[in-house]
């Protein structure tokens, strides 16, 4: 790990070069800023710019354009199942062009630089080939560089770890992993700031691509661009946000081609490295508990456009503020609604509800409510992204005997409602089993800053695909079984929706579970389940019809009543029906038929007015294939 004495010294060096100007920066191209000699030299000049600024500078570079996907082509022309570590080693040569040019460029213009790679610079990671991720960043030697006056240029994607039998072996980082390469530096270093170059501005309200007025954010927290990252945004990389965030990493996505600011990603005060390796800390940093909450489910809702939008305006119009809503996905032609609020709107928010019912003239809808319930959640960098987190709640749940009521998951929070007697109980067995202290727990947190807005993007993900599993046993333990089951497996769920319609009594009582996952682990997930099933004989696993996935990001949304109804009208308005809907406290995702999924894009961007007058559209070429291909935001 790095140590402490050298993370002081760090912090140290980082106070002196603050009081004198000076600056330490982290600034990272990627391929289509490195794709031939020409744009090396722009790169090399604007390098030699920061350093008479007085700055201290250590580069990260990609492979040049498509080298990645050249690579790879020659090696699946010898073989379809090249082994992973030949691999590792076929593609880390890619960076190794581009710095070795670059520290060339650089020392042609009389800047001082040499070249390093991922192992020379003390990058150390797991052993494993192809998405290793970093277990230390060794700063000696960068550091004797610098006081040298060298530019340190460095290649990313890459690492070095011991190796199965102690000897050295050349890992690779997987996809975005020249961000993470950077940001793990910067963090590493104590970096005044790391900088992102890539081909479009910064980051995006969404894909350009899809949305022609889609404009430049200004800022936008790490826990957004998390959420974002993780719904198809891929500007950056999410291990490269979550380093950003666990560390305090002041971050900044700008364009390789302007001088345009970019977008800032904040991230909270600079943070040490602990003992759990870099990339291998507590995926958990806190724990929250809100009480007296009440949950209003509406079963066998007509399944049309603009159900959903007709509830939830109306909630609105009242002055109600809704917190998780799911809406699973059942057989026929129906759909259940669930809600929850705070318990003192209870008794509104079911005059409302039984007025739009008479409104729809649904006689088999029924509708129920539930008081007395707390609101438990844990929160951390990239939660979903690591398949054991939230089966490790659940099954600590289970084992204090508390049934789930309803569940609710994003990138960076994993929320569940419980029985409020139960509430403090749970709060004290999330702390324990992710080893949380006293500071870490918030009892009925506020909700957001006043001044965020309600919808900072929108993003779109063609990549899911719908699961449905039936009738499982209606008793704690039941959620943990299946996601532990796929946590096993490696797969990691997301939009996990828990039904509100339950079939038989007693012990045979019975619910339905929805989630999404990425449709190459479908096959992967049903064989993972198969032995849980066979235990539940009446349990069955059921794919879904192609779907879409649309999202709204913000960390206004807690504060900002009506967001939801907005995003449902504006769905129900393009004549889409929402198959699916799941909240967390910054984001709010619908479920669409494939078919769909642009239009609900077009259409969630319009009616947050989040278009403006300037069009952006990426300078470069990075294909969207290669392991480090920085796309527009909603890509």
């Amino acid at each position: 790990m790095v140590s402490w004495q050298a993370h002081s010294d760090n912090q140290e060096r980082s106070t002196v070069r603050a009081r004198t100007g000076m600056a330490l920066l982290v600034q990272k191209f990627g391929g289509t800023s490195v794709g031939s000699v020409e744009r090396l030299q722009v790169v090399a000049r604007r390098i030699a710019a920061s350093r008479e600024e007085g700055h201290d500078l250590v580069i990260v570079v990609s492979a040049m354009g498509h080298t990645t996907d050249e690579l790879t082509g020659l090696a699946r022309a010898i073989t379809t199942t090249p082994p992973q570590r030949e691999m590792d080693m076929l593609l880390a040569t890619g960076e190794q062009v581009s710095i070795a040019l670059l520290a060339m460029a650089l020392q042609a213009i009389g800047v001082p630089a040499v070249s390093m790679t991922g192992a020379q610079v003390g990058i150390v990671t797991e052993s494993s080939y192809g998405r290793a991720r970093i277990l230390e960043v060794r700063t000696d030697r960068i550091e004797r560089l610098l006081e040298e006056g060298q530019v340190v240029v460095v290649a990313g994607f890459q690492g070095t770890s011991s190796g199965s039998a102690g000897t050295p072996e050349i890992t690779t980082l997987g996809r975005g992993g020249s961000d993470t390469s950077a940001v793990a530096l910067a963090a590493a270093l104590s970096a005044s700031v790391c900088e992102i170059y890539t081909d479009v501005p910064g980051v995006l309200t969404t894909d350009p691509r899809k949305v022609a007025d889609a404009q430049l954010m200004e800022q936008v927290s790490c826990d957004e661009m998390l959420e974002l990252a993780s719904l198809g945004a891929s500007v950056l990389h999410p291990r490269a946000v979550e380093i950003a965030r666990n560390y305090g990493v002041p971050l900044v996505v700008r364009s390789s081609w302007s001088e345009a600011p970019g977008t800032l990603l904040t991230s909270g005060p600079p943070r040490p490295i602990g003992s759990g390796g870099l990339e291998l800390g507590r995926p958990v940093d806190g724990a929250d508990l809100e009480e007296h909450q009440a949950v209003l489910a509406l079963t066998r809702v007509p399944d049309r456009p603009g159900v959903a939008a007709l509830l939830f305006e109306a909630l609105s119009a009242a002055g109600l503020n809704v917190d998780l809503i799911v809406q699973s996905t059942h057989d026929g032609t129906t759909n259940d609604i669930a809600f929850t609020v705070a318990a003192d709107q209870l008794e509104a928010s079911l005059a409302v509800c039984r007025n739009l019912l008479g409104d729809l003239q649904a006689d088999d809808t029924a509708l129920s409510s539930e008081p007395g319930l707390a609101k438990l959640s844990i929160s951390g960098a990239g939660i979903m992204g690591r398949p054991g987190i939230a089966a490790r709640l659940f099954d600590t749940l289970a084992r204090y005997g508390i049934n789930l009521r309803m569940i609710a998951t994003s990138e960076v929070k994993v929320s569940c409602l419980v029985d409020g007697s139960q509430g403090h109980r749970a709060l004290r067995a999330a702390a324990e089993v992710f080893e949380l202290q006293e500071h870490q727990l918030r009892h009925n947190p506020l909700p957001c800053k006043i001044n965020d807005p309600a919808v900072r993007g929108v993003a779109l993900d063609r990549d899911q695909a719908q699961v449905a599993v039936r009738q499982v046993p209606d008793r704690p333990g039941t959620a943990a079984a299946v996601c532990r089951s796929l946590a096993d497996a490696g797969i990691s769920l997301d939009t996990i929706v828990q039904s509100e319609r339950t079939r038989g009594e007693g012990p045979s009582r019975s619910r339905d579970m929805s989630f999404t996952l990425r449709r190459e682990d479908l096959a992967r997930a049903r064989q993972a389940l198969q032995p849980l099933l066979l235990q539940w004989p009446a349990a069955s696993f059921e794919q879904g019809s192609a779907i879409a996935r649309v999202s709204a990001v913000g960390a206004g949304m807690p504060c900002t009543p009506g967001t939801a109804g907005r995003m449902f009208r504006a769905l129900a308005a393009a004549g889409i029906n929402i198959e699916m809907i799941a909240t967390s406290e910054i984001r709010t995702s619908c479920v669409v038929a494939e078919e769909d999924g642009v239009k609900a894009l077009q259409a969630v961007h319009a009616c947050f007015a989040l278009g403006g007058e300037a069009h952006h559209q990426a300078e470069g070429s990075e294909a969207a294939t290669s392991h480090d291909a920085a796309l527009p935001a909603g890509a």
